[in-house]
């Protein structure tokens, strides 16, 4: 869920190009969870192998991952720590309606409905702990740096940032930037290519959103967005309140200068204050290690193949693919220089 400010950001298109030998953190949780979510069979039924184990977090990994890494990224994943105590409602409504979701899959299911099959399977997505681990398993064989953070990765992936450790994080909803983060790049792990109605696909380009453009866009203090943030809802107080959306918010940030004045005109059921503070001081680790290696093509296999059921020569290809784009991009820098 996070915060959602749609329509009001600054968003600038880039090339790929422009992400070359950049180092780009990216929100685990948010991309397993797009992964659960997105790759699926027709009638929504997650990718699993022959145990009944889901696989489609795995998939999304490695394949998105690869994509991304031929083309010059050095992706380090940064993975979410104990959430603030005030997230635990948040956390509770969301099993609820994962529960709710399941008795109409079920009945979806009984009646042969595939449309609602798929519609509410993809509501009933869920991470648990194995899925996790083999995660970190599964990125660690690929040569890429995890990252486990104290408390939310959002406020990790800002602060690695701000440190320029890392030249951006990527995440599809707007924390980071209520954490001070200065890039975040919102499309960074979806799919490359979309179907448009006609049956035809379009190329997707990664977008951009920096900070500084954000506050200067707005004519407002990172204090305002924060306020704003919490004005429209994040996951301290989701669905913020009732009538007040982000340009609503943007106006009475506008308006009132002092923050106390503001929410004295509005109903809350939330202490705005204790999400202020959340935003301002979350805890994050500082000697952190941050190292890119060659891909581990036996742990790779381990993983995916003998334990999971990938298809070998599916697996093979795509790090053959990689290792010859690998080298052609080596060489072409050699010529360039």
């Amino acid at each position: 869920m996070g915060v959602k400010l749609p329509g009001i950001l600054p968003v600038r298109t880039i090339e790929w190009e422009d992400l070359k030998n950049k180092k780009i953190g990216v929100d685990a949780s948010n991309v397993l969870y797009q992964f659960l979510s997105s790759i699926r069979q027709r009638d929504g039924t997650p990718l699993m192998d022959s145990s009944g184990n889901v696989t489609s977090h795995l998939s999304g990994i490695f394949h998105r991952s690869l994509n991304l890494m031929q083309k010059g990224i050095k992706l380090a994943f940064i993975f979410d720590g104990k959430p603030p105590d005030l997230k635990a409602g948040t956390q509770q409504a969301r099993r609820d309606r994962k529960e709710k979701a399941h008795e109409s899959y079920r009945q979806a299911r009984k009646e042969q409905d595939i449309e609602s099959m798929s519609k509410y399977s993809k509501q009933t997505t869920y991470l648990d702990n194995e899925m996790i681990q083999e995660s970190k398993e599964l990125i660690k064989a690929l040569g890429l740096p995890v990252i486990q953070s104290p408390s939310e990765s959002d406020a990790q992936g800002a602060f690695m940032t701000e440190r320029k450790d890392l030249y951006a994080f990527a995440s599809s909803d707007a924390d980071c930037l209520l954490h001070g983060c200065p890039r975040t790049i919102p499309n960074l792990t979806l799919s490359q290519t979309r179907k448009i109605p006609g049956g035809n696909f379009v190329y997707i380009q990664p977008h951009l959103i920096e900070l500084k453009d954000v506050l200067s866009h707005l004519n407002i203090n990172q204090d305002q967005l924060i306020v704003m943030g919490i004005l429209t809802g994040t996951d301290y107080n989701p669905k913020g309140i009732p009538g007040i959306g982000p340009k609503k918010s943007l106006n009475l940030v506008s308006q009132f200068k002092k923050f106390d004045a503001l929410f004295k005109t509005v109903e809350t059921n939330f202490d705005w204050k204790k999400i202020y503070a959340i935003f301002k001081s979350m805890p994050v680790m500082k000697n952190y290690q941050l190292s890119w290696k060659k891909i581990d093509e036996t742990k790779i296999k381990e993983l995916l193949v003998t334990k999971h059921d990938f298809s070998e020569d599916r697996i093979n290809n795509l790090l053959e693919k990689y290792k010859k784009n690998k080298e052609k991009n080596k060489q072409k820098g050699l010529g360039d220089f």
